[in-house]
């Protein structure tokens, strides 16, 4: 399907790996030129020459921490044009009440709830100028379907969850739309890399990792571009009355659980 993307400006965060890499393939393959920031510098430049390998677009990128909101001014100095922003950086980290002390959380959630929240703020206030943009944040299904192992991320992604219904409910009234992608498990390094650890433990045999994806749907996690692909057609005017909604694509895991 075209989409209609063709010369837009996209900014993806978290860019150099996983969901943030596979937006910024897709984009790029709809044609659209794409500014890239992640934190590692190395990483991005990989990303960089893989895409402009491939696609005949303008590729930038930007080595940035956004848990710092003077990175996130001087990015959108640098961006102000964007029409697609995709809010992708940050990663929570697992563990209950007692595992995640105060100060894993407030970083964890410097990068991701707050990062998304100034990204946001500053774009949308761009967007507002010309009338039209589109923010896409990638939030996680956990945020629907909380849980105490995973007590920090699943508090946070229901705040973002929160968050972009709200600003999306209003952002018609400015040319704009807000949505967010709630991905359940998506077969990212850090995935592989979590799931190798547990085979080792369970099995003694780390390359034993696909075995424990045998109870997710379909037998596998979902691809990066399987959340990609969702991401560009969200950012195109082919959803162009979808704004103030989260798509959940976990596989049917969210439909799956009912109450004790």
């Amino acid at each position: 399907m075209e989409l209609g993307l063709r010369g837009k400006k996209a900014l993806i965060t978290g860019a150099s790996k996983g969901i943030g890499r596979a937006c910024a393939e897709v984009l790029a393959e709809e044609g659209c030129d794409v500014a890239l920031v992640a934190r590692t510098a190395a990483d991005l430049e990989t990303a960089r020459a893989a895409i402009t390998a491939k696609h005949n677009v303008a590729v930038r990128v930007f080595a940035m921490d956004l848990s710092d909101s003077g990175n996130v001014d001087r990015l959108a100095a640098d961006c102000a044009d964007v029409d697609i922003l995709v809010n992708n950086a940050g990663a929570i980290p697992g563990g209950d009440i007692d595992a995640v002390d105060e100060a894993r959380w407030r970083a964890a959630w410097d990068l991701k709830v707050f990062g998304y929240v100034n990204m946001t703020r500053r774009f949308y206030a761009l967007m507002r100028q010309r009338r039209q943009g589109v923010i896409i944040n990638i939030i996680g299904a956990a945020g629907q379907n909380p849980d105490f192992d995973y007590i920090a991320g699943s508090t946070g992604n229901a705040s973002l969850m929160a968050f972009t219904r709200a600003i999306g409910g209003a952002a018609p009234r400015d040319g704009i739309r807000v949505v967010g992608i709630n991905p359940g498990p998506v077969l990212t390094e850090r995935l592989v890399t979590l799931t190798r650890m547990r085979a080792e433990a369970r099995f003694g045999d780390p390359e034993r990792w696909p075995e424990l994806m045998s109870g997710y749907a379909f037998g596998r996690a979902a691809k990066p571009e399987e959340i990609a692909w969702m991401a560009a057609f969200l950012a195109s005017d082919k959803s162009g009355y979808t704004t103030g909604t989260i798509v959940t694509i976990d596989g049917g895991g969210s439909s799956r659980r009912s109450a004790l």
